[in-house]
């Protein structure tokens, strides 16, 4: 593959794991964060320790949109149109994983949803507007299961009508439609990858895991909304890596479910953690909250056949990664 690869939301969980692989694949990365405070910039900071230590790749913080309407460095382009510095930094990519966004399904209500359409829904359509500028080969979107909703049938596929039952949902839901519009009017080559449930090393604060690992770590209660039947597709963040990187293959205008195979309940989860962790976790139940959704499965035929993406890790196996992972950290910094 020519020339370097943009990866935007290079710090945070995903897009770290991302970066690193592609490093370590021989690319050059361009690295674009805009370390937004949904959690301590600490956290980014350590994800990115391997990457800054890498020649091959270089970190531009900044939001999407406020490159957007900066000046390029030097000015006027070859031709003499005005560039901006998101359009310096597209100038010759092979590819952008547009990863960059706001998340969280619960957060995403009331006042915040400002904050959701502008990191979500405009700085999409304006990196699109930029790429399709640079003559962009590719641009790989990162999507959700979110956007399905709650449905009457599983596994859940691609084809079936997506009803997001949150803000956040909705906004992811955007971006792929802007993906597909894109490719439609401007022929952009647009893929969008609906992730389910990610889980590993370096996982946001917020997410269910991270806190149930830590709760048990320091012997407190696990806060479990709903009554713990609801069941989740839960895909390890390495397999998710080989989905993204794999999608460079994926047909142009193609959306695809990048799931882990292992879908099970809350409770069994939680089970299987205190196995790997080996301590009893201690629950405490309240009422759902606006926005879960009661089950989640994928169906990932249409991204095997396609790509031949085939997640491998089990859940046993993830979570002990990510205990480990984690009981590291908090040795580090008590």
């Amino acid at each position: 593959m020519k020339g370097h690869i943009v990866v935007t939301g290079c710090a945070g969980f995903i897009g770290s794991h991302l970066t690193d692989r592609l490093l370590a694949d021989g690319h050059t990365v361009v690295g674009i964060d805009s370390f937004e405070d949904y959690y301590p910039r600490a956290v980014k900071e350590a994800n990115l320790e391997s990457a800054r230590a890498n020649p091959a790749f270089t970190l531009h913080e900044a939001n999407i949109l406020d490159l957007a309407a900066e000046a390029a460095p030097g000015g006027l382009e070859a031709g003499g149109a005005k560039g901006s510095a998101l359009a310096a930094l597209l100038r010759g990519c092979a590819c952008v994983y547009h990863l960059a966004a706001q998340v969280g399904v619960r957060a995403s209500w009331g006042i915040s949803f400002e904050v959701y359409t502008r990191n979500n829904v405009l700085a999409t359509q304006q990196l699109l507007e930029e790429c399709v500028a640079a003559e962009v080969p590719k641009v790989i979107y990162a999507s959700s299961s979110s956007v399905y909703g709650d449905q009457d049938e599983l596994p859940l596929r691609e084809d079936m009508l997506p009803r997001p039952r949150s803000p956040y949902g909705v906004t992811k839901l955007a971006g792929e439609h802007l993906c597909g519009l894109y490719h439609a009017n401007h022929g952009l080559d647009t893929v969008s990858l609906r992730f389910f449930t990610v889980y590993g090393p370096r996982q946001r604060p917020d997410m269910a895991f991270h806190k149930f690992i830590r709760a048990t770590l320091e012997g407190r209660e696990i806060v479990i909304y709903g009554d713990g039947t609801q069941t989740r597709d839960f895909t390890y963040v390495d397999d998710i890596v080989e989905g993204l990187v794999l999608a460079q293959n994926a047909p142009a205008g193609a959306v695809m479910n990048l799931g882990g195979g292992n879908r099970v309940s809350l409770d069994e989860a939680i089970a299987t953690l205190g196995e790997v962790m080996g301590a009893e976790p201690k629950l405490a139940r309240q009422h759902v909250e606006a926005g879960d959704v009661r089950d989640t499965l994928a169906d990932v035929w249409k991204a095997e056949e396609s790509v031949g993406y085939r997640p491998t890790t089990t859940l046993a196996g993830g979570l002990a990664q990510e205990y480990t992972w984690l009981a590291g950290e908090r040795s580090v910094s008590s």
